[in-house]
C-alpha cells in the first residue's frame, strides 16, 4: 500500500512540475505576440519590463517606436528608448541608436536630444515617450 501512494504521488508531482513549466514568463508571452505580430500587447509587456531597467526590452521598444508597430511612430521616443539601452550596455541598441542618428533629420536630433536630456535628468518621471 505504501508503494501504492509513493508511485501515486511521484505522478502527481510530476504533473505539477510539467504545468509549472509550461508557464510562460512575461519576456515569452510578449516575444510571442511580437512574432505573430500582435504589438500592441507586446508593447504593453516591454514597456513594464524596459521600466523595471530591462535593457532589450528597451531595445525593442526603441525598436517598434521607430518601425511605428503598435504605437505611432516616433523618432523622438525610439532615441530615448534605444539610448536608455545603450547606456545599460546594449550593443545592438547602440549600433541602432547610431544608425537612426544619421538618418533623423537635425530638428529631429535636436528635439531627441532635448527630451531625452530632460528625461534623464527627472529621472525619467512625467516623461511623455
Amino acid at each position: 500500500m505504501g508503494r501504492k501512494k509513493a508511485i501515486v504521488g511521484m505522478i502527481l508531482a510530476a504533473q505539477i512540475w510539467s504545468a509549472l513549466g509550461a508557464v510562460a514568463s512575461p519576456w515569452e508571452d510578449g516575444m510571442a505576440a511580437y512574432n505573430r505580430g500582435d504589438y500592441v500587447p507586446a508593447m504593453q509587456v516591454f514597456r513594464a519590463m524596459a521600466r523595471e531597467g530591462n535593457a532589450e526590452a528597451q531595445r525593442l521598444l526603441g525598436q517598434m517606436y521607430r518601425r511605428g508597430q503598435g504605437v505611432k511612430r516616433s523618432p523622438t521616443s525610439a532615441f530615448v528608448w534605444l539610448n536608455r539601452a545603450a547606456s545599460r550596455g546594449n550593443h545592438q541598441a547602440n549600433a541602432e541608436l547610431r544608425a537612426m542618428s544619421q538618418s533623423m533629420t537635425a530638428a529631429e536630433l535636436t528635439r531627441a536630444r532635448a527630451v531625452m536630456e530632460a528625461c534623464e535628468a527627472s529621472d525619467y518621471r512625467g516623461c511623455e515617450y
